[in-house]
This record gives structure tokens, C-alpha cells and sequence, in this order.
């Protein structure tokens, strides 16, 4: 019997690499949901190729476009829904057993929340969700008996080189630290004092990873990195002095797991999406990726150094919010997203990241984050305070 799968952000690079996967082994899985927001150029040619039984368009004029774009095509039988509220419709469907939670931003996290009270197995490619709702979302993921696997490569390599038989959320018996590691991204021997002149163009060229233009700009600033070690707290139940970033520009090995003993273990392979997809859709067998195999010839040596906080100060900003806790790491996103977009939109200096969340995550207290709803409100006030804050530099 195949397992059937929705895809939440379906044209998105982590949609494209599922699907891609996924293709290589039908005989496995059969694609139940696809979604997208705006994309339907891309989301008609994956219709075509894989012929799910509904799609969500969540942009309702781009949904009504689809649904034109659907009549007397190869894929008319195809359902399609519209709105946020669709999102969550389709990752909690009956014949749905695994979801790839690859919507980027706070976007991704009702749905994803949705498929852990549903007791899905969660393919968790949206830190964002995870850093806003923390301990909410692991509650859900207990009480449901949801699975929980992590697609970020860096979380995915942690959760192989744990013990056997590990779960998501548990302590590890015999890990003393993870650590993390991170390319630099684009600008890591940039001189510093020339990173106020960068351009949205330059920040979405990664040197070794294919990624959104979001995640782009996360990955030169760092901030990619603050989201994953918050992440990684809630994941593995570790506190953020046990979790060391390692700069390791070659992105071969995609971290590593440092036990009592003195062993450390590292997961390592080409930087390629489709690698933790596998393992996740997999697991815990193990199928092929699609990916070629690592020649250790031609990496030819790997390199290692600690990342500079001055150079990268949204890293030291991601510390300063999960340690105060409560709302905190959601306020950071929030504010982390209003900026970048900001800046993709050349309203905001490279720079002035930072500048802009660190104004906005000092007009907010750590209050509890107990309840969906409030952590909800919390982020919308963020984002507020945010746009404030950006209005007043530009002044």
C-alpha cells in the first residue's frame, strides 16, 4: 500500500526536491495534496506530472486562475481549494500520512500545527513554525503521536548521528553538545565595514545551496543559523549553550553529535536537499536520493572557525531570545521577516536587519507563551512594531 503525501509549498525548492524524490520511488508514495500561494504556472506542470487529488491555491484571484487553467486539461478531475484555512484542510485528510511542511515563514505554522494534532508524520522543513509555537507544537506532537522528522539538513544530519531508536523531542542519553554547522554564507570574508552596500541580488547568491531568496538572505545574515539552534533546542531538548555553531564553509558535513565519551559523530554528504528528503520519506529504511555519491577526492579538505558575532549580530540576537524565552523567539522571527522583506524590496539596508530587530524585540517583554492565540498576537504586534521601527530609520 503507497503512503499518500501532501506537499504544503509545493513549488518552493523543497516542494520541487520532494516531488523529485517522490517520483523516484511511486510505487512508495502517491501524491494526495499539492499547494502553493501565487505559483500556478509551476503548480499545473506538477499537476500534470504527479496528478494529486486536490490542490490548495491559497491566493483566491490566482485560485480562480487555476481552476480555468484546469478545465479541459489531462487533470480536470483535480479539486481546488483556496485560503489559509485550506492549508490546514489538506494536512489533515484521512488518506494523507506524511506532510511536507515546506511553506516558508509563519505561513507554514497552522498547518503544520494541524498535521501534529492529527498525528501525521511531519516532514518539518519550516523552523519558523517550530521557533514561533515552541513547546505548543512538541505538546502536539507527544499527545498525537504525530512523527516528527526534520528536513533542514543541518537537524536532519543531528537526528541521524543520534542514538538508535531516537525520537524527536526526547533528551539523548549520552550527548553532551550538537554541533552546528553553518556555511557563512556569501559574505563571511566580506570586510565588514563594506556589508552596508550589499544588494538584495548578492544575498541570494549562496555559494552552495539552491534556496529561496528568503532563506538567502536568512543564510548571509546568519539568521538561518540563530532559527536552526532555537530549533534545535525544542527538537533534540537541549539547552543553547550545549548547542556550538561551527562555520564550515565547504557545507560537507551537515553537523555533528558530540557524546561523553568523547565521540563525535558527523553526518556528511553533497549539499543537496534531496538527502534528508530521502532519509525522512524512508525512514527509518533508506532508499535512493537522486544525489550523487560524495568524492572525498575532489572536497579535498574541510575548514572549521567560530562565527564573528559582529560580523553576524542576528545570531547573537537569536541567543538573546531564546534565553529570555516566552515570546521572545517569536517576536525575533516576526521581526526578521518584515525586515528581510524590507530589504528584498531595497527599503532596508543589509545592515539595518539587524538594526530593526534588535529595536523591535526591546519594546516587547519575555511574557509565557502559553496559548496558540497569544503567540499569534505576538507575532502580529511584531510585525507592527517592525514596520514601525523601519518607518522611523527611513526618516
Amino acid at each position: 500500500m503507497r503512503k499518500g503525501i501532501c506537499i504544503l509549498g509545493a513549488t518552493g525548492s523543497i516542494g520541487v526536491s520532494t516531488l523529485d524524490v517522490v517520483a523516484r520511488h511511486s510505487h512508495l508514495y502517491k501524491v494526495i495534496a499539492l499547494t502553493a500561494n501565487t505559483n500556478i504556472t509551476d503548480l499545473y506542470e506538477q499537476c500534470l506530472a504527479h496528478h494529486p487529488e486536490v490542490v490548495v491555491v491559497v491566493n483566491e484571484a490566482k485560485a480562480a486562475e487555476f481552476k480555468e487553467l484546469l478545465k479541459n486539461s489531462p487533470v480536470a478531475d483535480i479539486q481546488v481549494l483556496s485560503g489559509a484555512a485550506a492549508l490546514e484542510h489538506v494536512a489533515t485528510l484521512y488518506n494523507v500520512d506524511s506532510v511536507m511542511a515546506a511553506i516558508v515563514g509563519a505561513a507554514g505554522l497552522l498547518p503544520s500545527l494541524a498535521a501534529a494534532k492529527a498525528g501525521k508524520t511531519i516532514l518539518l522543513a519550516n523552523k519558523e513554525a517550530l521557533v514561533m509555537s515552541g513547546a505548543i507544537f512538541m505538546d502536539a506532537v507527544e499527545k498525537s503521536g504525530a512523527q516528527l522528522l526534520p528536513i533542514d539538513s543541518e537537524h536532519n544530519a543531528i537526528f541521524q548521528c543520534m542514538p538508535a531508536a531516537y525520537t524527536s523531542g526526547a533528551k539523548a542519553k549520552g550527548v553532551r553538545r550538537i554541533l552546528l554547522t553553518a556555511s557563512g554564507g556569501p559574505f563571511r570574508q566580506l570586510p565588514i565595514e563594506k556589508m552596508v552596500d550589499v544588494t538584495p541580488a548578492q544575498a541570494v547568491a549562496h555559494p552552495n545551496w539552491d534556496m529561496g531568496r528568503k532563506i538567502s538572505v536568512d543564510s548571509a545574515t546568519m539568521m538561518n543559523k540563530g532559527l536552526e539552534m532555537i530549533e534545535a533546542c525544542l527538537l533534540f531538548d537541549m539547552k543553547p549553550e550545549q548547542i556550538q555553531i561551527v562555520i564550515h564553509p565547504q557545507s560537507v558535513i551537515h553537523s555533528m553529535v558530540d557524546y561523553v565519551d568523547g565521540t563525535v559523530l558527523a553526518q556528511m554528504g553533497n549539499p543537496d536537499m534531496r538527502i534528508p528528503i530521502a532519509y525522512s520519506l524512508a525512514w527509518p529504511e533508506r532508499f535512493d536520493s537522486g544525489v550523487a555519491p560524495l568524492n572525498i577526492f575532489d572536497v579535498a579538505r574541510m575548514d572549521f572557525e567560530e562565527p564573528d558575532l559582529q560580523r553576524f549580530p542576528c545570531l547573537r540576537l537569536a541567543y538573546e531570545a531564546i534565553n529570555a524565552g516566552g515570546i521572545m523567539p517569536t517576536v525575533l522571527n516576526a521581526a526578521n521577516e518584515i525586515a528581510v522583506e524590507s530589504f528584498l524590496n531595497e527599503q532596508l539596508r543589509f545592515t539595518d536587519i539587524a538594526v530593526i530587530i534588535e529595536r523591535t524585540m526591546a519594546q516587547f517583554t519575555a511574557t509565557a507563551a502559553d496559548s496558540l492565540s497569544f503567540i499569534l498576537d505576538a507575532d502580529a504586534q511584531a510585525r507592527v512594531v517592525a514596520n514601525q521601527q523601519i518607518s522611523d530609520l527611513s526618516h
